[in-house]
């Protein structure tokens, strides 16, 4: 990304120099790649800054003076922005670029967001107890789940031996029966038969 410094080379006010000069003075300090376009030599240059700094930013006659800064086809700002923006150390901000590592923009950008969203160690650390906590307890879950699986289990089968006692008993009770049954139908023989007939003949006799 390319900033674009739109300024007139040739310009009678003594302050518009100024500002320039300080503008472009700034981004050779930091080192930031910029293109100085100059308005009273080129006529493209100056309908392009004219047609493209934002209505609010343009002053009530309408045609906004240099310099005008911009990043790429992206608007930043003007002399008055820019000089806030350095005042702020938020340059880079103000130009639309990431701050270099170990600039003081780059350490206030730091601070700003620990201020507001803590400490990133804290946070990767609660984080990964969050996590672990979450799997631990759904290990005892599922270790829950186990247990009331086999109690069920067990209680099935005290269910079916419950069950089984009685039907082995009553199973039992019937063979019994069916035996006793079975002596009692058992044939007569003919000397039972004649055996109380001999008894009767006995008591006549005496």
């Amino acid at each position: 990304m390319v900033i674009k410094v739109f300024l007139a080379s040739s310009s009678g006010s003594t302050a518009i120099k100024k500002k320039q000069q300080d503008v472009l003075g700034f981004l050779e300090a930091l080192k930031v790649d910029y293109a100085p376009l100059d308005i009273a030599c080129n006529e493209d240059n100056r309908m392009w800054m004219r047609e493209n700094v934002p209505v609010e930013k343009k002053p009530t006659n309408g045609i906004p003076l240099p310099p005008q800064i911009f990043n790429e086809e992206s608007y930043c700002g003007d002399y008055e922005t820019f000089f806030d923006a350095k005042e702020d150390n938020a340059v880079y901000a103000f130009l639309g670029l990431p701050p270099p590592p170990g600039s003081k923009e780059a350490k206030e950008a730091e601070k700003a967001y620990i201020l507001e969203n803590g400490p990133v160690e804290n946070g990767t650390v609660e984080n990964e107890t969050v996590e672990s906590e979450t799997v631990e307890n759904g290990t005892d879950d599922a270790e829950d789940d186990e247990n009331l699986e086999a109690e069920e289990v067990e209680e099935e089968n005290l269910d079916d031996d419950s069950l089984k006692a009685p039907l082995k008993q009553e199973a039992q009770e019937e063979v019994e029966d069916e035996e006793a049954k079975g002596e009692d139908d058992q044939p007569v023989s003919e000397e039972e038969e004649e055996a109380p007939e001999v008894t009767e003949q006995e008591e006549e006799d005496e």
